[in-house]
């Protein structure tokens, strides 16, 4: 089940935590959109199939107007064929969703939009950097039902250094949506969060980190929720099937500055710079680099990407893909874990419990294989 994604790289400000590519030359965006249908135009074969899922992320696409964000779909139905989509999603900043924009894009065959909310504590939305208020995250809600968008995601920040005097989750449980991704706050080299941390911000303590985890997932588990990935929880048939597929390592591709694509042994990353980006497509060559994957590569990336969902690792499909060595190799070293209940299973599939989840990282560290292995 092959993906479309697509990088806007434009916000009027940055979050502090915000790692992401991202610049303020708002009025370069038709210069981008250019360049983009000429990236399309040169990577119209990379799939090699008909996608099934349509994804616009940033930066800020809501800060698109209309007509560019048609000739975006436009292009990309041109060039990838998108009649198979089933679902299309676009970000949104809840500012940016006027009620003349939310009823526009209803001209255009977004099915699906993920809010970054964050925080439904105004002060917590200053300190994030966040240009949105509480308020304004709830009236954008409540006009893109108005104009019949029901599959709706936000996201929302954990573990952070300041207190919420709102509720954030019991404030998004009131809303009854069918998606929400819970982030716990990092503190990315280069942000100014992390010049923050320089300064002496006190990080929130771990134990409270890990039991606002737990708290989350008791939550929402009990209203319904199924939390099929670390940070995603949604009602049963609401999964984000595009970010799904990333997870099941299904093939997609990645356009716009600093975008990533993917596609069995190759992976390909976009340059990340919009002058870099505009310039190389300007004189029809590709910004990108080509990695092509070892077996052991492969093997960890499917580690890496499977273990963090609720469907965890079946052994059968690590011996058809990769070799019983590997399998072999696997059953051993995940032994440990299953002994401390951090993992759990049959024979043949294993995956995190809830105590596992908290200590994801750290067992991944340790199933990862540095060293290559023979096919078996």
């Amino acid at each position: 089940m092959a993906g479309v994604y697509v990088h806007v790289p434009f916000c009027l400000r940055k979050c502090i935590y915000c790692d992401f590519f991202s610049v303020p030359e708002i009025g370069q965006t038709t210069a981008y959109v250019e360049a983009l249908r000429k990236e399309m135009e040169l990577r119209r074969d990379f799939l090699g199939e008909e996608p099934q899922t349509f994804y616009i992320g940033g930066g800020t696409p809501s800060l698109l107007p209309l007509t560019l964000l048609e000739g975006i779909v436009e292009a990309a139905d041109r060039y990838f064929d998108l009649s198979h989509c089933t679902e299309f999603t676009l970000e949104a900043n809840p500012d940016d969703l006027s009620p003349e924009y939310v009823r526009s894009l209803r001209s255009l065959p977004f099915n699906r939009i993920s809010l970054g909310v964050q925080s439904f504590d105004d002060e917590v939305l200053r300190f994030l950097g966040r240009r949105h208020t509480a308020r304004q995250a709830l009236r954008a809600i409540d006009l893109c039902r108005l104009v019949g968008y029901e599959n709706l995601s936000i996201d929302l920040i954990y573990g952070l250094p300041v207190a919420e005097k709102e509720n954030s989750l019991e404030a998004a449980l009131r809303l009854d949506l069918p998606h929400i991704s819970a982030y716990h706050l990092t503190y990315e080299e280069g942000t100014p969060l992390y010049e923050l941390l320089q300064k002496g911000l006190s990080p929130i303590d771990e134990e409270i980190s890990a039991s606002q985890f737990l708290y989350f997932h008791q939550r929402l588990s009990t209203a319904g929720y199924v939390h099929y990935e670390l940070s995603n929880f949604a009602k049963e048939g609401c999964f984000s099937r595009h970010n799904t597929a990333y997870w099941k390592g299904e093939p997609y591709i990645g356009l716009g500055p600093s975008a990533h694509s993917f596609r069995g042994i190759r992976r390909e990353a976009n340059v990340r710079s919009l002058p870099l980006y505009l310039s190389s497509l300007s004189e029809g060559k590709l910004p990108c680099t080509v990695e092509k994957l070892s077996l052991t590569e492969q093997f960890n990336e499917y580690l890496i990407t499977r273990l963090r969902t609720k469907w965890g690792i079946r052994m059968e499909e690590v011996s058809r893909l990769f070799g019983e060595r590997f399998a072999e190799s696997l059953c051993q070293n995940v032994k440990p874990f299953i002994d401390r209940g951090l993992l759990v299973g049959t024979e043949d599939t294993f995956h995190l419990t809830v105590d596992g989840m908290l200590l994801c990282d750290a067992i991944l560290r340790s199933l990862i294989l540095l060293d290559p292995i023979r096919r078996g």
